[in-house]
């Protein structure tokens, strides 16, 4: 008699883009941890991931497609109470301002664009719609601004990243909260709607004077120049491990019930201004279930043993302490179903 191993099906996530390099992997390591004698020997296993968009991916999740979503945006206590949803943090990361603009000459002494939240706010508004415009210049004294127009280029979907760098935006300036405000679909005054983080970074290649927002590992990867943004404490910084880490610092995720919370209001002096948590989205009637405690293995080893993934790709860990709350959050969840 000839025995078949036990065929594993896939963990099946949606959502984030921004999360998606990151998620990618882990599903990978995740596939070989169980062929290496998991419960669920097959290698057919691991996980099946579509980046859709953090709305779109919430959206299945809430339906019961999806073992889990992947999501930029935090909801609220009464949502997830309404949807019978847990959620809990996975990574941490920055979105960049991506433009394509001749390289600085060597030796200029300039490093990088430098843009404000206003001046952003004001180039998405299309009020500033030239890179040689006087609000630009004068931010970036010595930096050989072409006269050209800029070409707006912004997410077409339901997007988190879109929710946090429209959160930033609203921050700096007030024309940018009275006539858009802060969502994950906007109604974009300018620009060219394109579907995904991969598109952004396509379209910005492809167009000379082109600004766009993606996640920073992603942007690194791509090859694309970031701009430096103005933070709260009045510095220009731009996103890396460490700046991403101080706008996190100020966060008292102990105090935040299901982790809701944005980082787009850092004070610190070396706060990068645009950052972005990644969470998790679970049925909690689904917790105790095969399925259920398949994810929950995948997810603790990804923020236990497979953490130098997420900084490798250019993201954050999360924090030694604010994994111990996830962890906990796991089993109150459970007892409380």
């Amino acid at each position: 008699m000839t025995v078949v191993p036990a065929q594993a099906e896939p963990v099946a996530g949606a959502g984030s883009t921004f999360a998606f390099p990151l998620l990618h992997q882990w599903g990978e390591r995740f596939r070989t941890a169980e062929a290496d004698g998991g419960d669920f020997p097959s290698p057919d296993g691991g996980l099946d991931y579509e980046p859709v968009g953090s709305l779109a991916g919430t959206m299945r999740v809430i339906a019961g497609a999806v073992d889990f979503a992947a999501s930029d945006v935090p909801l609220n206590g009464e949502d997830l109470d309404r949807h019978r949803l847990m959620q809990f943090p996975i990574a941490m990361g920055g979105i960049a301002v991506v433009a394509n603009l001749p390289a600085a000459p060597p030796g200029s002494g300039v490093a990088k664009l430098r843009l404000s939240g206003a001046v952003l706010a004001d180039i998405y508004l299309g009020t500033v719609t030239s890179w040689s415009h006087p609000a630009l210049t004068a931010l970036n004294p010595g930096l050989p601004l072409p006269d050209q127009p800029i070409t707006v280029v912004h997410r077409a979907e339901g997007s988190g990243t879109t929710y946090n760098f429209a959160a930033y935006l609203a921050q700096a300036s007030a024309p940018w909260r009275e006539r858009v405000g802060v969502d994950t679909e906007l109604r974009w005054p300018t620009g060219t709607g394109v579907r995904g983080s991969q598109g952004i970074v396509e379209t910005v290649k492809a167009i000379p004077g082109a600004i766009g927002y993606v996640e920073a590992g992603q942007a690194a990867r791509a090859g694309l120049p970031v701009a430096e943004m103005g933070n709260r404490a009045g510095r220009f910084v731009a996103p890396s491990r460490q700046t991403v880490e101080a706008a996190a610092a100020s966060a008292d995720w102990s105090r935040a019930p299901h982790f809701t919370l944005l980082l787009a209001e850092a004070t610190a002096t070396d706060a990068y201004p645009i950052a972005a948590t990644v969470f998790a989205l679970m049925p909690r009637d689904r917790i105790d279930s095969g399925q259920g405690r398949r994810t929950l293995r995948l997810f603790d080893a990804a923020l236990t043993l497979w953490q130098q993934d997420a900084a490798d790709l250019g993201y954050v860990p999360l924090p030694a302490p604010l994994v111990a709350l996830v962890q906990a959050s796991w089993v109150s969840a459970a007892s409380s179903r």
